[in-house]
């Protein structure tokens, strides 16, 4: 072992750690990868900036702006009202369309998407069958796990599979080349799911009560608002006339903040979203969560020039047609963990209030302001019904868990549905025919969709996964360091040196074990990078076809079943179905195992040795 590996080694040992740890982000290791690698002399600048012009990120791009363009115009959504009609009262019924729907789904677009989509529509499900969302959430998550497995554009580590062996001098792989192998792993899933959803019955102690679905109301009363509102109204001698709110300093020194201002204009009335530059005029009645207790609320309204207004429903309960709630929860990559909401400008931002954060299911009391988010944190937003909708497109960032009974969703482009649907037929059928590159039969669909106004250039700035395209683009210069250091040739010497002699069929399962495996610590995207190449060249040292073993990387590789921070999708559902660690092992696990021996059966007799 020379120095070079040693040293490629330690280094690639020292970054599935920080992958391990999420400290710092894995996009900020990749971009550390990509700057020492060069640095140390054991690729070259080009070697390592080479991933910026593999067609496969720019492909892996489009496909996250198609799917914001499903979102935008509803199609996803509908497919949820479709569920939910064909459902009827069948728990049976809904989990296997479920998980069809959600698998089929997640065949086009990515599978974190598709779950986040689901997720309301299933909560909302389940309150009305009054059936335990821990019986639906989990076979969700693993139909969202078993769509990578569907198509070639289905999941990032199939993309980073094709472009190796293209790399390595062999043909990619087709459209549907991983279709068998994911349809007979979708309905082993469905009947497995169907057998073991009795094992998530029972749900934790502590938790809720299933019940209907929720109304504001139900939101005032989880999150101990009540007795918190004030209604006043700014007299003509206020001292507050003509001031900005970001003068005022209404959080700081009255432990108050402004919902909403109730303004009168010459044809009515109007309840304004406000803003740190909004300015107060005389006869604004002013709508205040007071968070902190007022040491002595006449003297201070009294100074301040405002008169107390009566109130006709708890928590502005009856502004709702202009005032609404929502309940949110913060997704493992959001950009807002970490931080807190005087930071983020949130009100400025995104033109709502938090005005509750509930963190281990208890409300907190304290100035929330100053409260540094974690993951998993869940936030309760007021403001127009607009910017509540518009956080929906947001999911970066947000997860909206659940909207109260008070608003029906609705799309922002829902017109245009026919089109996003048009454009994306007309990409698969690209993609399939093999008349263009798959990249740019992707990128054809996402002009198709702009033109068609599905969705706008700045909603598909957003929805690119940029933290996802930088790890692979980083972890591609592993992937050249160890084959120029001689890794990769020591890789596979051990592993045919181990299980060799025991024939192929023990070399795939070996590789599906060591590929899952490492897919506990770092995202299955960086390990079909490290792993593509070790599988191709064991392929070349014992004289067998390199796409089995691809194909079987590839299908591991998607198989994070057995752990809730094995993939986004487990970690999103946590949650929302109540689970602990515990679940996901025993119920993934056997799962995994199931899915090795079908893998390790097919795809030798699919694609010959």
């Amino acid at each position: 072992m020379n120095p070079q590996l040693i040293w490629v080694l330690t280094l690639l040992a020292v970054a599935v750690a920080l992958f391990a740890a999420n400290r710092p982000r894995m996009d900020v290791v990749a971009v550390l990868v990509m700057v020492i690698l060069p640095l140390s002399g054991v690729i070259d600048v080009q070697d390592a900036l080479a991933g910026f012009s593999d067609p496969s990120v720019v492909l892996i791009a489009a496909l996250f702006v198609i799917g914001e363009g499903l979102v935008r115009t509803g199609v996803a959504f509908r497919l949820g009202g479709w569920l939910a009609r064909r459902a009827g009262s069948s728990e049976t019924r809904l989990l296997v369309l479920l998980m069809l729907a959600a698998a089929g789904l997640g065949s086009v677009m990515s599978s974190t998407g598709v779950v986040a989509i689901f997720i309301p529509v299933v909560l909302s499900i389940a309150s009305r069958l009054r059936v335990s969302p821990r019986r639906l959430m989990m076979p969700l998550s693993v139909a969202g796990l078993i769509s990578g497995m569907l198509t070639l554009v289905a999941t990032a580590p199939n993309l980073v599979v094709h472009s190796e062996l293209r790399r390595a001098g062999y043909d990619g792989l087709g459209f549907f080349s991983l279709t068998p192998f994911g349809l007979a792993i979708l309905l082993l899933g469905v009947v497995y799911m169907l057998l073991t959803r009795r094992w998530l019955s029972s749900p934790p102690a502590g938790a809720d009560a299933l019940r209907s679905r929720r109304t504001l109301l139900d939101l005032v009363r989880d999150y101990h608002l009540a007795g918190r509102e004030r209604r006043l109204r700014v007299r003509d001698d206020s001292p507050l006339i003509g001031r900005p709110l970001q003068e005022l300093h209404l959080r700081t020194l009255h432990g108050a903040n402004v919902v909403g201002i109730e303004r009168q204009y010459r044809f009515g009335r109007e309840v304004l979203s406000p803003g740190a530059s909004t300015e107060i005029k005389a006869g604004d009645v002013l709508l205040l969560d007071v968070f902190a207790p007022l040491e002595d609320p006449h003297a201070l309204c009294e100074r301040l020039g405002l008169d107390p207004r009566r109130l006709r429903g708890s928590f502005f309960t009856d502004q709702s047609r202009e005032v609404g709630m929502a309940e949110v929860t913060l997704p493992p990559d959001s950009t807002l963990i970490g931080k807190t909401l005087l930071e983020l400008a949130f009100r400025s931002q995104y033109g709502l209030n938090v005005i509750g954060l509930r963190r281990e299911r208890e409300p907190l009391q304290d100035n929330l302001v100053e409260e540094r988010l974690r993951f998993a944190d869940t936030l309760l937003v007021i403001g127009p019904w607009k910017a509540i909708r518009q956080l929906q497109t947001q999911q970066r960032d947000f997860l909206v868990l659940s909207l109260p009974a008070e608003i029906d969703e609705v799309a922002p482009a829902a017109s245009q549905a026919p089109f996003a649907l048009l454009a994306l037929g007309l990409m698969v059928v690209l993609m399939i025919g093999g008349w263009v590159p798959n990249v740019l039969a992707a990128l054809i669909a996402c002009l198709a969709m702009g033109a068609f106004r599905c969705l706008d250039m700045d909603s598909a700035y957003r929805s690119i996964h940029w933290q996802s395209l930088i790890l692979i683009v980083g972890m591609l210069p592993f992937a050249l360091a160890l084959q120029k250091t001689g890794g990769i040739e020591l890789a596979v010497q051990a592993l045919v040196g181990l299980v060799g002699d025991a024939g192929p069929y023990a070399i795939l399962a070996s590789l599906f074990t060591l590929t899952a495996l490492i897919g506990l610590f770092v995202s299955n995207t960086a390990t079909a990078v490290l792993m593509a190449p070790v599988a191709i060249a064991t392929a070349e040292q014992i004289g067998a076809s390199p796409y089995p073993f691809a194909l079987t990387v590839a299908l591991a590789s998607s198989a994070a079943f057995m752990t809730p921070v094995s993939s986004p999708v487990n970690t999103l559902v946590l949650g929302p179905g109540q689970y602990r660690f515990g679940d996901f092992v025993k119920v993934g696990v056997p799962f995994t195992l199931l899915v090795m021996v079908v893998t390790v059966l097919m795809v030798p007799w699919l694609f010959p040795l």
